[in-house]
């Protein structure tokens, strides 16, 4: 239990999320269909958290918009693996790009010079909005190579992308009234198709139901 708490306190969750878990997710139960999507949604997430780590894939990769609860059930599920006894880390995608990119300036201090080692390394890494934002060729090898390691060691990868995929169900087109049409950026277009076909083989995807944003309903609740 002393090392569950300690292992919690290290793992670098935000103070937004640091008390999220399974119990306090919030089902929308004024909307029977989101209810039941939702639902079934939490209970995947936590049999994965319950049955790690005899899971067929190591990894879990959460897709759609934002405001679904992704980063709530990934939070949840990496706080119950620490519960087991395995050590987490927990990373916004763009600041570890940004901390990663630092680290080469001799000025760095040295956790910026060893973040790259501990995204590689850690029992269980969390990133969260992975692939948020276009990025330069160094930080897509830079990716690719913490994804690969990972998958080809086995090292657990929770990760929430609001980005689409077609293999994932996502329509990448979509038409509008007027007959414009508009264009989804996909998971392959900013991060690469190696990098993708890692995430696909190592994590067990689960494709979010489309909600109202939870951040706006939670605000509205009296």
């Amino acid at each position: 239990a002393d090392r569950a708490l300690r292992l919690d306190a290290e793992a670098g969750l935000p103070p937004l999320y640091a008390d999220k878990s399974f119990e306090n997710f919030l089902l929308p139960r004024d909307n029977p269909a989101t209810y039941a999507q939702l639902t079934e949604v939490f209970m995947k997430v936590r049999g994965y958290a319950r049955e790690f780590p005899n899971t067929k894939q190591p990894g879990l990769l959460l897709m759609g918009y934002p405001g679904c609860g992704k980063t709530h059930l990934a939070v949840a599920a990496l706080r119950a693996l620490m519960a087991k006894g395995f050590a987490g880390l927990f990373f916004d995608y763009q600041n570890l790009l940004d901390r990663i990119r630092s680290s080469y300036d001799t000025a760095s201090g040295a956790s910026d010079r060893t973040v790259y080692r501990d995204a590689m390394e850690a029992d269980i890494l969390l990133l969260d909005d992975l692939g948020a934002q276009r990025i330069l060729p160094w930080a897509e090898d830079t990716v690719t190579a913490i994804i690969t390691t990972r998958c080809n060691e086995r090292r657990p990868l929770i990760a929430t992308t609001n980005l689409f995929d077609d293999a994932a169900g996502d329509t990448i087109r979509d038409k509008r009234a007027n007959g414009a049409v508009e264009y989804r950026t996909t998971l392959t277009e900013r991060l690469g198709e190696r990098t993708r076909s890692r995430l696909f083989e190592m994590c067990k995807v689960i494709k979010m139901p489309l909600v109202e944003d939870f951040r706006i309903r939670r605000q509205s609740v009296p």
